[in-house]
């Protein structure tokens, strides 16, 4: 799950997903009603991957804490956002009970939660990690190739 292209912008509401660049900014795509509109560099955007999460320990980053409510929740929906702030609570509580009580407040959680059940909405909670198999590249047979062979073709072999 690749969150660098998905945009949380100050002020409105939603995620956005980046469509393009422009010289002053980006086109953005929201994930509720796909309507496209130019975010301008002098708005604030974050990119859902420089996102974390306040804990005791270190901060944990937003992917992290979306892959633990997806396991939870079976990738179902989650709680409403609309629920109650002790509810909220308990919801944090249940995924994070690491999480530092003084610096996430309710809205943040709130936050969380409408993130996490609009991407499960449009299907971008996808967390199966892609193996990574090196084949060997002809670039590295040849240099494999190279380091067998002698440099000049009338070398002796003693």
């Amino acid at each position: 799950m690749d969150l660098t292209k998905i945009l949380a912008i100050a002020g409105k509401p939603g995620l956005y997903n980046m469509v393009a660049q422009t010289k002053s900014g980006v086109i953005v795509e929201s994930l509720i009603d796909q309507k496209r509109f130019p975010a301008f560099s002098h708005d604030r955007i974050s990119s859902l991957a420089e996102i974390s999460i306040f804990t005791t320990d270190e901060d944990l980053p937003l992917k992290d804490v979306l892959k633990k409510v997806f396991e939870k929740y079976n990738g179902e929906q989650a709680i409403s956002n609309k629920s109650t702030n002790d509810q909220l609570k308990s919801f944090m509580d249940e995924i994070l009970p690491n999480y530092d009580k003084e610096r996430v407040y309710v809205s943040d959680i709130k936050k969380l939660v409408v993130w996490y059940n609009l991407l499960q909405e449009n299907g971008l909670l996808d967390f199966t990690e892609e193996e990574k198999t090196e084949e060997p590249t002809e670039a590295t047979e040849i240099e494999q190739t190279a380091e067998t062979t002698p440099d000049t073709p009338d070398a002796e072999v003693v």
